[in-house]
């Protein structure tokens, strides 16, 4: 997950087009999977951009829940 203040339009954002972009308050949060490669990539970006970063947090992948009939306890 990554907050950057402000609104992103649409230009801004096709400069992440990896990831998904939503408005939170007066931020716009940007997530998707990322290597630590394509993650210094975005980073560049956002700096290039001239963009205030302000939180940059590696989120746990959703949990899928336990199926059932499977035998396990």
């Amino acid at each position: 997950m990554i907050r950057i203040n402000g609104h992103l339009g649409d230009t801004m954002l096709s400069a992440f087009p990896p990831l998904q972009s939503h408005l939170r308050g007066a931020e716009t949060v940007l997530t998707g999977f990322l290597d630590r490669s394509a993650l210094y990539g975005v980073l560049a970006e956002i700096e290039a951009l001239g963009l205030d970063l302000l939180e940059v947090r590696q989120l746990e992948p959703p949990r899928e829940p336990p199926e059932s009939g499977n035998g396990r306890r």
